[in-house]
């Protein structure tokens, strides 16, 4: 149970950590992120529908290779 509990603590600081970043770097826009060929926007008259499916993917994937690589490092 000990090592669940600093496991915890370690992905609330990363998580923090993270929203800290977009909060202060919001500013500096990744140009691709969020309008890659997969992502759906459908837009009407008064009515805007926005799913990032792409960015979506691609951002898991990038966190999962992130948390594989310090699982690794962590054994």
């Amino acid at each position: 149970m000990n090592s669940l509990g600093k496991s915890l603590i370690i992905i609330g600081i990363i998580i923090s950590i993270i929203g800290v970043g977009l909060v202060f770097f919001s500013r500096f826009k990744i140009p691709f992120l969020g309008r890659l060929p997969g992502d759906i926007v459908i837009q009407k008259k008064n009515f805007t529908f926005y799913f990032p499916l792409a960015t979506s993917i691609l951002v898991s994937i990038v966190l999962s290779l992130i948390l594989y690589i310090i699982s690794r490092l962590h054994r």
